[in-house]
């Protein structure tokens, strides 16, 4: 037995002092703050915010296969440093990619060789395998994914609507949800040059319409065939009047955004830094502060990473954003870099909890063992000073590789324990 105590412990009720019981990894009983039962070993957290762990539901971890990407080691180390207890990992860039039973299997042996945290696993849809989703579900995975627009690697294809019309009746009885990388291709802008180190030609590439109009068909397939769908890594606002009028017909629909489209600006990036690079592209500030005002208001559900490196060879030495793998790292920085855009706004530290921790715990099946600091919970927790600022450098970065935008940006909170 342990006590965890503290003046600001966040829990479903408020931040109050509170003294957590933990037995066996679980939470026994949330108490008053002078509740010390004898000969336990404390945890003072004094000052420090008292925090369920944050469950990152949208990961590339790439091992096995493309282990130089990253690997479990490095990700779930860079995950505990963030505040992160618990990560949900894509089926892919791994080889094999996550579409089978035995691609799961492996993937599920080689983390249990050296992560540090909690991994949950997300099966693919892709054309061929509906075969495969109710095998799937038997063996674990959490959710599904699929692509809309080329994925970038061979070993993962973009599905059609045909496709998702074969595979909407099967996820409709699994009840799993089915996060889409919702960016038509019919959309996507292809009078480009085909080499460019203008951010802004890279932009203009991948414009909202493409997100827009994936969404309009997402929209009419739930309309067809009701099946939880989940929008991954939205980039701009306006689609959400889409989402938004889906979800009062009581369709279920859900929808992310990303540290790094709240974070960064268009117009901030430099030409040839393809460190920024990742799709559906960070947009100008005006699309930022919608992001903002719209995740406030409770119309974006939840906050997750998309983690996704690469060595640093294939983001390019040229700085031409049409060759660079597009994939942002950022899963140590992602609590901090919400939260100095949070505090920037208002917005108090515990709500960071509803979007980073209990919300996509739901989302992966796990609301009623994660992301929240109550009884019968298992005991993930962190400790963290909000008010601490710190520079991002190379040397503190602990995911594999160090190329990531926010080296040299200055931000607010640190992860005490």
């Amino acid at each position: 037995m342990r006590v965890i105590r503290g003046e600001r412990v966040v829990t479903p009720h408020g931040v109050h002092a509170a003294t957590v019981h933990i037995a066996d990894g679980r939470i026994q009983r949330v108490s008053g703050n002078d509740d010390i039962p004898p000969g336990v070993e404390v945890i003072e957290a004094g000052q420090a915010l008292v925090m369920p762990g944050l469950v990152d539901s949208h990961v590339h971890v790439n091992e096995p296969g493309r282990t130089e990407w990253e690997g479990f080691a490095t990700a779930t180390r860079a995950a505990a440093a963030g505040g992160i207890t618990t990560i949900a990992d894509m089926p892919l860039n791994a080889i094999p990619a996550t579409t089978s039973v035995a691609a799961l299997e492996t993937k599920r042996a080689a983390m249990l060789q050296s992560s540090l945290i909690n991994v949950a696993f997300i099966g693919g849809v892709v054309p061929g395998n509906s075969n495969e989703l109710e095998a799937l579900r038997d063996a674990g995975v959490c959710a599904f994914k699929c692509f809309l627009a080329p994925s970038g690697v061979d070993e993962f294809e973009m599905v059609t609507e045909q496709d998702l019309r074969l595979a909407f009746p099967i996820l409709a009885a699994l009840g799993l949800p089915l996060m889409v990388h919702a960016e038509s291709p019919e959309y996507l802008n292809h009078h480009h040059p085909p080499h460019s180190r203008l951010y802004a030609d890279y932009l203009h590439s991948r414009p909202v319409d493409a997100e827009w109009y994936a969404i309009e068909m997402l929209v009419r397939l739930v309309e067809w065939c009701p099946t939880p769908v989940h929008i991954v890594h939205l980039s701009s606002a306006r689609p959400l009047s889409l989402i938004n009028e889906a979800r009062k017909r009581g369709l279920p629909i859900t929808v992310e955004t990303c540290p790094h489209y709240l974070t960064f600006a268009a117009e901030e990036i430099p030409d040839g830094a393809t460190e920024y690079k990742c799709a559906p592209p960070i947009r100008e500030s005006h699309e930022r502060e919608a992001l903002w005002r719209e995740l406030i208001a409770g119309e974006i559900d939840l906050i997750a990473s998309d983690h996704s490196p690469c060595p640093p060879s294939l983001k390019g030495t040229d700085g031409d954003f049409f060759d660079a793998w597009g994939g942002i790292a950022s899963l140590q920085f992602s609590l901090a870099s919400v939260w100095t855009g949070a505090h920037q706004r208002g917005v108090a530290p515990e709500q960071l909890a509803g979007w980073m921790s209990r919300t996509p715990a739901q989302l992966i099946g796990l609301g009623g063992r994660k992301g929240a600091i109550a009884d019968g919970y298992d005991a993930d927790i962190f400790l963290w000073n909000p008010d601490i600022k710190q520079t991002v450098t190379a040397n503190m970065i602990m995911h594999r590789h160090k190329v990531t935008p926010y080296i040299g940006r200055t931000l607010l909170g640190r992860v005490e324990e």
